[in-house]
């Protein structure tokens, strides 16, 4: 994987736009996700696209399959006012005539697409109506002579297939590029990423491919994002689950958060209980959590268990709580502020949110 990186130093990448976000040049790390209803449907794209961008999505990407999808992806276009990207594989017309549509982006497979010359002229269209190009090296489809080069979809072969398309498009000099290499390896995922990025200043969009469906999704995506975004590398991102854009985009934002690259809103630490925990700590999580939802200023909210971390970890949160049989000893911006008893726990906890949510709003 080359020299060691040192954590959170961001690997320089040029700005590259996709209609209203800027991906790469030191932007904040966009989210993206995909559509999962059939384009042709036009109602519930639309719906799903608005689903998508009420939850936090910055990008939503669209599968564009035939003529008749391409033509739907023209009336969504109209409808949404997010940036879209449209999927293309095997036929080039379809992304000339996304792009004449108003796509913000087309995403390009080198391996399906049909050779350089279309993804040439993918590129030239692009380019021509201020829109990116996305170089998308999958595992799965990487160039046969490739594969029967490096023996495999590997990391050196996935660099080896982007690189070839970028060297004929940077020949022509085709800007507005963003490149991807995934694999459904995590480790492999993480090996192409950092082999590309000593490579190429374009801007990298990172996630590990076909990830699963529920927890198992969600680990494998937190792991390969996540380490790449500690070795500094990666500009826009999606979390591929077999489930609902909504959740890829949840869980996105909790990667950015956990790896705090972006704040989104309340974050809260809580303990895990033990057998010095004396309160009913999982309800009361729970329903701060749920109370929480109604924020989007990014507060650290402490929920602690016990006397032995609580006070001092409920100190280094902006507002906090340290339960004990008695109640809670309640604290905000490091200072104690007095204790309740256990019933009224979740409304002081909020009140000193609001309070807090306040002060940040006026600062």
């Amino acid at each position: 994987m080359g020299e060691r990186q040192e954590l959170f130093v961001r690997h320089k990448t040029v700005s590259v736009r996709c209609g209203s976000v800027a991906i790469g040049g030191g932007a904040p790390v966009s989210i993206q996700t995909m559509a999962k209803t059939d384009t042709r449907d036009v109602e519930a794209t639309v719906t799903q696209v608005r689903e998508a961008v009420n939850a936090g999505a910055d990008i939503v990407r669209l599968a564009v399959p035939d003529a008749e999808a391409a033509e739907a992806f023209r009336e969504i276009r109209k409808r949404v006012r997010c940036p879209l990207v449209a999927d293309i594989h095997f036929d080039y017309s379809l992304a000339i005539s996304c792009l004449e549509s108003g796509a913000d982006k087309v995403r390009v497979n080198p391996g399906t697409i049909g050779g350089l010359e279309r993804l040439l002229r993918v590129a030239e269209k692009a380019m021509e109506r201020g829109a990116a190009i996305r170089i998308g090296v999958n595992s799965g489809s990487v160039e046969e002579d490739i594969l029967e080069k490096h023996g495999g979809p590997t990391p050196l072969a996935m660099v080896e297939s982007a690189r070839r398309s970028l060297d004929v498009l940077q020949a022509q000099g085709i800007s507005g590029i963003v490149v991807s290499l995934k694999s459904s390896s995590v480790r492999d995922t993480i090996r192409s990423y950092a082999l590309m990025a000593r490579e190429s200043t374009w801007p990298l969009h990172v996630g590990v491919t076909e990830a699963g469906p529920g927890l198992s999704g969600v680990v494998k995506s937190a792991a390969g994002i996540s380490t790449l975004l500690a070795m500094g590398i990666g500009d826009t991102i999606r979390v591929s689950l077999t489930g609902s854009p909504v959740e890829e985009v949840s869980a996105g934002r909790e990667i950015l958060q956990a790896m705090e690259v972006r704040r989104f809103g309340p974050e809260i630490i809580s303990c895990p209980t033990c057998g010095r925990t004396e309160v009913d700590l999982v309800s009361i999580a729970r329903e701060v959590a749920r109370r929480l939802e109604e924020y989007d200023v990014p507060i650290k909210v402490a929920v602690m268990g016990c006397p032995v971390n609580g006070p001092g970890e409920a100190r280094e949160a902006d507002v906090g709580v340290a339960c004990g049989r008695d109640g809670g000893i309640l604290f905000a911006r490091g200072q104690v502020l007095g204790s309740v008893p256990q019933d009224q726990i979740v409304d002081a906890l909020l009140r000193l949110v609001a309070a807090e949510a306040e002060k940040r709003r006026r600062e």
